[in-house]
């Protein structure tokens, strides 16, 4: 799995929305995933459209799925996100040079106004 299909994956605001509904409750069939998608969303996609998404999420490494008996259940997986997680840190933005000067010059704007 390379970066640029997790990209590609979460590019689109379908496949986005259903990670948020499988953050929310994980292992869900195809066809509660449909339930929900149309429930709190409004999003009335055919079951054959939402596998079809899930599909490429599999392959990005995002959803894991599971079988039991003639029931396919789905979990949302993170680690894939991890490697872009820790190429930019949380923090980048306090340590950078350019946000201490803007940070620096927006409180002596302040205090010139003041």
């Amino acid at each position: 799995m390379k970066v640029v299909d997790i990209y590609r994956a979460i590019a689109d605001s379908t496949r986005r929305t259903i990670l948020d509904e499988l953050c929310e409750q994980n292992d869900q069939t195809l066809f509660e995933i449909c339930a929900r998608l149309t429930n709190n969303h409004g999003l009335g996609l055919s079951r054959q459209a939402v596998s079809q998404h899930l599909e490429t999420l599999e392959s990005a490494g995002l959803v894991k799925s599971r079988k039991e008996g003639r029931f396919k259940f789905h979990q949302i997986d993170s680690t894939p996100l991890d490697e872009i997680t820790a190429r930019w840190p949380a923090d980048a933005s306090r340590s950078s040079p350019d946000a201490s000067r803007t940070t620096k010059r927006a409180s002596t704007e302040t205090e010139e106004q003041s």
